[in-house]
């Protein structure tokens, strides 16, 4: 059906926006292209089909994809068989998917994020009867499971665990676009589990909005920290990570299995959005100042060689500047590797975007600037610490500069530089550190 209608094979391009949950997606989304006929490109003008999987958390990626979309008309124009789709968390919301049906009339297909296990059939609805297909209603059904995965790389895998989220904190969309918890059974995870290991990949990272509420709701009592060990039983030379981890679902027993897996990274993270007490109270995040410290504080009599990173967010609604500093003062205290730093931005339909905001863009922007000065001191004081050490690193990729040298990760999630054949990307190699950044480490190769 396809053939007839384009060439052999037909092209598809997808793009991802946001989280490594929406890559994960797109893998799946790809692998049932992959399965209808489909092959790939990376260029968007020679595309039988474009999607686009989409991310709502924050405004500005929300105006990138409206931006990317508004560039699609002109290829339409040119390329009148081209269908385009957008999908993922935008598409969920009824005034983003309104707005689509109403002002990109050239876009054929938008479902949302209950409805990516259906692609097949939407796509073949939209081909054969020629009409634009809405598909953004809300179920929490069961997990589809048995969807084939395309997976962009061979020795690193995404392995969700869970879809859904039940915190409701008052700035996050993401429990209104991706519905309540839902945990895969472990029967399911561990197979997914086998495959990738089967398949080579070198390292394995479990995905969910809250992993530390994987199983709840299960009969049998499983939860993430038992998951976690079966996946590290599973023989195979693999690395795990894990993320996002809520601190106020942080267990003890997660961070003794943690330590007691040899094949899970000594990587937390852990974030922690606000160090004053009532601005958390406020975000709806569950957890104090003192407890979040305290589970930092066990983790690193547990794991020594730890390595912590956080989400903080600047300038919630009502933040004053003694409670910013607050939060400094947390971030100084708990010395993390790196930060994922964001200035608030409402969201419609969360109960944050509902609050006063007295405080100006300006002085948001200010107090942002100082938090990432005082991050950058933190890391580098960091990496000069590593300088002499030597590091077994996932080699990844080569840097962007193509001068002969290869980039790669500690299993803190640490970057380090080293020179070195193309050949050694996706293996495993010990360097040592030989210079310091801000942010990266230079080293040679030790074997």
């Amino acid at each position: 059906m396809l053939t007839e209608r384009f060439q052999a094979p037909p092209l598809a391009f997808v793009h991802t926006y946001g989280c490594q949950g929406n890559v994960a997606d797109s893998e799946r989304i790809k692998g049932m292209l992959r399965e209808m006929g489909y092959a790939f490109t990376e260029d968007r003008e020679e595309a039988d089909l474009v999607l686009f999987n989409t991310c709502a958390v924050r405004e500005h990626a929300e105006d990138r994809v409206f931006g990317n979309v508004g560039a699609l008309k002109p290829v339409k124009e040119r390329r009148r068989h081209m269908i385009v789709a957008l999908c993922g968390c935008m598409m969920q919301q009824p005034r983003v998917s309104e707005r689509i049906r109403k002002s990109y009339p050239f876009v054929n297909l938008v479902f949302g994020t209950f409805a990516v296990h259906r692609f097949p059939e939407m796509l073949y609805r939209v081909l054969t009867r020629g009409k634009r297909v809405f598909e953004t209603g809300e179920t929490d059904a069961a997990v589809a499971e048995g969807i084939p995965v395309y997976r962009d790389s061979s020795f690193k895998a995404w392995l969700p665990v869970m879809y859904g989220c039940n915190n409701f904190c008052t700035y996050c969309i993401v429990p209104y676009v991706r519905g309540r918890e839902r945990s895969r059974a472990p029967e399911a995870v561990l197979g997914e589990a086998r495959e990738i290991v089967a398949g080579g990949a070198k390292e394995i990272t479990l995905l969910g909005q809250n992993v530390n509420s994987y199983g709840r709701g299960f009969a049998d009592g499983a939860d993430f920290a038992s998951l976690l060990r079966q996946i590290n039983a599973i023989p195979g030379d693999f690395k795990i990570r894990f993320m996002t981890s809520h601190p106020k679902d942080c267990t003890k027993e997660l961070l003794d299995t943690m330590a007691a897996c040899e094949k899970v990274c000594r990587h937390l993270h852990l974030p922690v959005q606000s160090g004053s007490d009532r601005v958390l109270r406020a975000m709806n995040r569950g957890y104090t100042r003192e407890r979040y410290l305290s589970l930092i504080g066990y983790a690193r009599r547990v794991m020594p060689d730890l390595s912590l990173t956080t989400d903080v967010i600047v300038g919630f609604p009502g933040e004053t500047e003694d409670e910013f500093r607050e939060t400094l003062s947390l971030v100084k205290e708990v010395r993390y590797t790196s930060l994922f730093t964001f200035i608030f931005s409402p969201r419609e339909g969360t109960a944050a975007a509902k609050m006063a905001d007295p405080v100006s863009y300006a002085e948001k922007s200010a107090r942002f600037s100082e938090l990432l000065k005082t991050q950058e001191a933190i890391a580098s004081a960091r990496c000069r610490e590593m300088v002499g050490r030597t590091f077994e690193v996932l080699t990844e990729d080569e840097t962007k500069e193509k001068n002969g040298m290869l980039t790669g990760r500690t299993d803190g999630n640490v970057n380090i530089d080293f020179p070195g054949p193309a050949e050694l990307i996706g293996t495993r190699r010990r360097v040592k550190v030989t210079e310091a950044g801000n942010w990266v480490l230079r080293g040679t190769l030790a074997d």
